[in-house]
């Protein structure tokens, strides 16, 4: 078999990558650009309200420069995970931005849509008929809760992503997809060893990652019959045996084994050798079909609104005892919001922050330092949309004065910006991590072809 080289620019669209090295890996030919949009890390927020993360501007300049290479090459370009979250509209969001750049480079285009969110219904549906089963950890499901569900998408893998490519179009705009699926489509289309297959798509699956330099983006992976060969594009990034191996470790919770749709990938008898000082051979993955044939769902709703306030405390005496400070604001605080506004504390909640001191791990921190001065964080969550601005307001005057004892002279702190409140709006939380089991691996998406 001829082998097949896949170029990956970045380990996310927006992200940015070096236009030095992405043009010395189009100087190797590649059969295939594929790049990742999207992801969990950054939490529900871009799922739940079906936005991007990434700025489009950013996200267009470099579409545009993977454009011009993929019209130069006449060879395939696919996102996979469009706009962050790959609900529909962040897949029509990219054709939109597709086609606006497709007329400013006066290039004519077939495009395949990828769309993989969900009916309400039909998971409805499959949860009844017990084709849902949970994930560990899952959080409690059950039909109320898929109906409050602001958006659902299923996982695509690589049988979705090979379908589009299939219909001979020249830009694939998938929704959400795991990572590797996209890059290691095409090797196994053309029938590159599987596991191999599976294993240099996760080590190619967040670019120069899996090199000495992280930041330069740009990898070219080669698969073949028996394995693959990666190597990173900027003259200054250079795969090892021991960088490319420990990529298995980033964000697995198995070091060997993968889960993928369809079935899993294990690494166990892998081994990598160094062709030269910037290139690995890995040979010894196998891949291990499942029974039945399973995509991961994700799913977010909304739980509460929410409204933060930030004051800013340097007195030497409320800095060294700011959680006494805040222990006793917040009782005073839930008593007033109680004989005020009538509430109850099942209505709202309270968290107070600590910047400077333990904001990161709260009770958990061990460190102990001597700041010059703390920030405290303080976070309005309600069940009503607009009540937790309503209780900022009235936590805002004690923010600034409240004293440490009853004897003192009022304090003041400093308010960093005006107002102080900031209305985050609808707090989301992902409502979904369980498989959808699935007859035929289509039976959840759909395919949508455009032309320019």
């Amino acid at each position: 078999m001829k082998s097949t080289k896949v170029l990956v620019p970045s380990g996310v669209l927006g992200l940015g990558f070096d236009l030095k090295a992405l043009n010395s890996g189009m100087k190797n030919k590649p059969d295939i650009i594929a790049i990742d949009g999207g992801s969990t890390d950054s939490g529900p927020f871009s799922l739940g309200s079906g936005t991007s993360k990434y700025s489009r501007a950013a996200v267009k300049a470099e579409w545009k420069s993977l454009m011009v290479a993929r019209e130069k090459a006449k060879i395939p370009l696919i996102v996979g995970s469009s706009g962050t979250c790959g609900t529909n509209g962040m897949v029509d969001w990219m054709e939109d931005i597709t086609i606006k750049l497709a007329k400013e480079l006066d290039q004519s285009l077939k495009i395949a849509k990828l769309y993989c969110e969900q009916d309400k219904n039909y998971i409805k549906n499959n949860f009844i008929n017990n084709k849902v089963s949970p994930l560990n950890p899952a959080p409690y499901l059950d039909i109320n809760l898929i109906d409050d569900m602001t958006n659902i998408v299923a996982l695509a893998g690589t049988e979705q992503i090979q379908e589009c490519l299939k219909t001979g179009a020249d830009i694939i705009l998938a929704g959400r997809t795991t990572d590797t699926a996209i890059i290691s489509a095409l090797p196994l289309m053309r029938g590159a060893d599987p596991g191999s297959s599976w294993h240099g798509a996760k080590i190619a699956e967040c670019g120069a990652l899996c090199s000495n330099n992280p930041t330069s983006g740009v990898v070219l992976v080669e698969f073949d019959e028996t394995g693959f060969k990666v190597e990173a594009m900027s003259k200054n990034a250079f795969c090892t045996p021991d960088t490319v191996a420990a990529h298995m470790l980033y964000e697995n919770a198995d070091p060997f084994i993968l889960l993928e749709p369809g079935g899993y990938m294990d690494v166990t008898n892998a081994c990598y050798k160094p062709i030269n000082k910037r290139k690995v051979r890995v040979e010894g993955a196998t891949w291990h079909p499942s029974k039945n044939y399973n995509v991961k769902l994700e799913g977010a709703r909304v739980v509460g609104y929410q409204t933060s306030l930030l004051v800013l405390l340097r007195d030497n005496n409320y800095v060294q005892n700011v959680k006494e400070w805040t222990e006793k604001l917040s009782k005073f605080l839930k008593k007033e919001i109680k004989l005020r506004m009538k509430l109850d504390i099942s209505d709202y909640s309270l968290d107070f922050r600590h910047i400077g001191l333990n904001s990161t791990l709260g009770k958990l921190e061990k460190n102990e330092g001597k700041p010059i001065e703390v920030g405290v964080l303080c976070i309005v969550t309600s069940k009503k949309n607009k009540l937790s601005t309503e209780i900022a307001k009235l936590i805002n005057p004690f923010l600034l004065h409240f004293p440490l004892t009853i004897n003192e002279e009022l304090p003041t702190f400093a308010f960093p910006y005006s107002p102080v409140h900031s209305d985050r709006g609808c707090v989301y939380e992902f409502s979904l991590n369980h498989l959808l089991e699935l007859n035929n691996p289509m039976d959840a998406f759909q395919i949508k072809i455009s032309e320019v």
